[in-house]
């Protein structure tokens, strides 16, 4: 067979190697300014929902998560971008555990990069996972845990909320029951919701004329109310006015335990506040009684909330409870402050958040400077017994503007 030479390419001559090296050099400096020229590749938008999605609270949780996703949904359009940058949401389970809840949102901030995170449900959760947020330097948006402790005492500068505090829960509520000769029991649950809400009820009740003459605390899954109604009628029955029992209850609805031992045979009255749909299907038995809410789907009038209840007729055959406006309203509060601060860099978030205003289905909410605190209405009612529904339906007293609202600041900043 027949070998083939192999071939030889005579060396390039002096003036020939300079001309290849400036070739190079032109190609190379080419090549970093196209490299510099070419756009990066848009990072995600990462968001953490951390929530109570199993135990008392999990109806909670689902709502609001529902709600949280057509806030993103509403706030981009239904992009679910952000520019060019795509919004992320990854879900956790805090399972109702304080100590469940702060490892998640360390995992979140720690493991998953996260820009931002929201959540959870439950009051102690929210406290256990307050100093994760200033130990990560990343904003927790608190939705939709109450008490008042979160943007109080326990506060600190990475913590918004979009979720009303115990402090608006009882101020409105004293707008709607507190008259004088007028005396109350309470029956709270003996955990931060419970017991924020009764502190904060004492004092807004106090120059109303009506009297807090018992305060009862329950475990936060009791099913047995025989001792508690006992002691509560006992503080009532031979007050010479108007007597309540007023409920602040997370959870398993008690509302029939207490029909049932019925208070009405020493003229006791039974009130509280609003709620999701299945637990106010108890309210239907008390026509005529005055609360105050934080929503329900057919009081507040404006454009975001028409859109949100349109929608979830659309996507679940059921029009939208308490808690998906919750989420609803943080989705949008997240998408507005990102605009705003035109990145997800936390202290230019933070810059633009502190007096931010947003639209949501209650209207307007102003992110408090001083404690990052949404500042937002709630609702007067009485309900009636309108047999086309199978709940209590809260008809509209009044809007409680937060401007009538006198809404202390307790943090320490």
């Amino acid at each position: 067979m027949k070998r083939t030479s192999p071939s030889f390419e005579a060396p390039p001559s002096t003036s020939q190697q300079r001309s290849r090296r400036s070739g190079l050099a032109c190609l190379t400096v080419a090549s970093i300014g196209f490299a510099l020229a070419a756009p990066a590749l848009a990072q995600d938008i990462r968001i953490a929902h951390i929530s109570d999605q199993t135990g008392p609270l999990e109806a909670y949780a689902k709502q609001t998560q529902t709600g949280l996703m057509m806030g993103l949904e509403y706030a981009t359009r239904g992009t679910m971008m952000i520019g060019n940058r795509k919004i992320v949401v990854t879900q956790r389970d805090s399972q109702t555990k304080p100590d469940v809840g702060r490892s998640q949102l360390a995992a979140a901030f720690g493991d998953d990069k996260v820009d931002i995170a929201i959540g959870p449900t439950s009051s102690g959760t929210a406290l256990a996972m307050l100093p994760v947020a200033e130990e990560y330097k990343k904003i927790l948006l608190v939705e939709p845990a109450v008490a008042d402790s979160i943007t109080g005492d326990k506060w600190n500068r990475y913590i918004f909320r979009t979720g009303r505090n115990s402090m608006q829960d009882a101020v409105s509520n004293a707008v709607a029951i507190g008259k004088p000769n007028t005396y109350i029991a309470t029956l709270a649950q003996d955990y931060a919701f419970g017991k924020d809400f009764v502190s904060a009820f004492k004092e807004a009740i106090a120059g109303t004329g009506a009297q807090i003459v018992h305060e009862e605390y329950a475990p936060v899954r009791a099913t047995d109310f025989t001792a508690s109604t006992e002691r509560i009628f006992n503080a009532l029955k031979d007050k010479p006015g108007r007597k309540i029992l007023f409920l602040n209850w997370a959870g398993a609805d008690p509302i029939p335990k207490l029909i049932a031992a019925d208070p009405k045979r020493y003229g006791i009255e039974i009130a509280t506040g609003g709620n999701i749909l299945p637990a106010m299907v108890s309210y239907k038995q008390l026509p005529g009684m005055e609360g105050a809410a934080y929503y329900y789907f057919g009081l507040p009038k404006n454009e975001a909330n028409n859109w949100l209840v349109a929608e979830h007729y659309k996507k679940h055959k059921s029009p939208p409870d308490f808690f998906t406006a919750g989420g609803m309203s943080a989705g949008i509060a997240v998408v507005e402050a990102i605009k705003k601060a035109g990145s997800t860099d936390t202290e230019k978030l933070i810059a633009a958040m502190e007096g931010m205003s947003f639209e949501t289905p209650k209207g307007k909410m102003t992110f408090r400077k001083e404690d990052h605190q949404a500042m937002q209405s709630m609702y007067h009612f009485k309900i009636k017994a309108d047999p086309a529904f199978e709940w209590g339906v809260p008809e509209l007293v009044r809007e409680i503007k937060p401007e009538e609202m006198k809404i202390p600041i307790r943090n320490k900043r």
